[in-house]
C-alpha cells in the first residue's frame, strides 16, 4: 500500500491549464467585383496605367471561440484619367482563436489571420485582371505585423 502525503501541497492538477490555440476553421470569398467600365476603347488607350490600391479588413465573433475575418482589397487602374478596370475581392476565413489575451486577440486578428487570407485574394486579383483582357498583374506581399 503505497499513501502519498503532498505536505500542505496542491494536488496536481488533473489537467493542466492549456495555452492559446489558434486554427483555420473555413477560407472562402465573400464578394468578388470586376468592371471594365471604358472597354473596349480603353485597350487602344497610349499611356502609363496609374494603379490604386485599397486595402481594408474588419473582424466580428460569430461563435464561442470563432471569429471571421474579411480582407478587402480594390485594385483601380487608370490610364490617361480613364478607369481601365476596377478589381475587388473580400476574402474572408473564419479562425478558431482560444487562450489569447485582449492584446494577443487583437494581434491575431489584424496581422496574423490577414496575412492568411492575402495570397488567395492576390492570387483572385490576378484572376480577375487577367480574365478581364489586361496584362496580369500581381500585387506585392504585405506585412501585416508592420501596419
Amino acid at each position: 500500500m503505497s499513501d502519498e502525503t503532498t505536505n500542505g501541497a496542491a494536488a496536481p492538477a488533473a489537467a493542466e491549464e492549456q495555452g492559446a490555440t489558434f486554427s483555420v476553421e473555413k477560407i472562402y470569398t465573400r464578394d468578388v467585383s470586376f468592371e471594365a467600365p471604358n472597354a473596349p476603347a480603353v485597350f487602344t488607350e497610349q499611356g502609363q496605367p496609374d494603379l490604386q490600391m485599397n486595402l481594408n479588413q474588419r473582424a466580428g465573433q460569430v461563435g464561442e471561440n470563432a471569429y471571421e475575418v474579411v480582407l478587402g482589397v480594390t485594385l483601380t487602374c487608370t490610364v490617361n484619367g480613364k478607369t481601365a478596370y476596377l478589381a475587388e475581392v473580400q476574402q474572408a476565413g473564419v479562425f478558431g482563436l482560444a487562450g489569447f489575451d485582449a492584446a494577443g486577440l487583437d494581434a491575431m486578428l489584424g496581422a496574423h489571420c490577414p496575412n492568411i487570407l492575402y495570397p488567395y485574394a492576390r492570387q483572385a486579383i490576378s484572376e480577375l485582371i487577367k480574365a478581364g483582357g489586361f496584362p496580369p498583374f500581381y500585387l506585392q506581399p504585405i506585412n501585416f505585423d508592420a501596419l
